[in-house]
């Protein structure tokens, strides 16, 4: 089965990503709270932004290598279910979310001695931004 993959929805997709990030971590939705696990104050954020350039750029190409994988399982799913692009994009998106990532970020919980409200806040990132990729990607297919 010949898989064609759209860079451009792959790009946009990540792009999205990102932009879910920006909003779902500042402090007017879960930013406050996810400092407050973290231990870090606006002070230390203050100096670590000198080195979130790259730290950006490096999560940018993560969330476009999530993007491309979860267009090749849409891409799958829809021509073996036979769904439609968006329904495949959100359920896609959950699906790896509940199969892949929240398991290893519990695992990495468990074993870490990281608290869970930590954990609910970062999963709850990783399952809205799967589902807004999943969601531009079945727009976009």
């Amino acid at each position: 089965m010949n898989i064609g993959v759209n860079l451009l929805s792959v790009f946009l997709a990540a792009l999205v990503s990102m932009v879910v990030g920006f909003v779902y971590y500042s402090p007017m939705v879960l930013g406050k709270p996810w400092m407050k696990e973290m231990g870090l104050s606006s002070e230390n954020l203050k100096k670590a932004q000198k080195e979130m350039g790259k730290l950006y750029g490096l999560s940018f190409v993560l969330a476009m290598v999530s993007a491309y994988i979860l267009s090749h399982v849409m891409a799958f799913s829809m021509n073996f279910y036979g769904y439609g692009a968006v329904m495949t994009g959100l359920t896609s998106g959950f699906w790896m979310w509940l199969g892949f990532v929240m398991p290893s970020q519990a695992t990495d919980q468990i074993f870490g001695g990281k608290n869970w409200k930590l954990l609910a806040i970062n999963t709850g990132y990783q399952l809205t931004s799967l589902l807004a990729m999943g969601l531009t990607l079945g727009y976009l297919y």
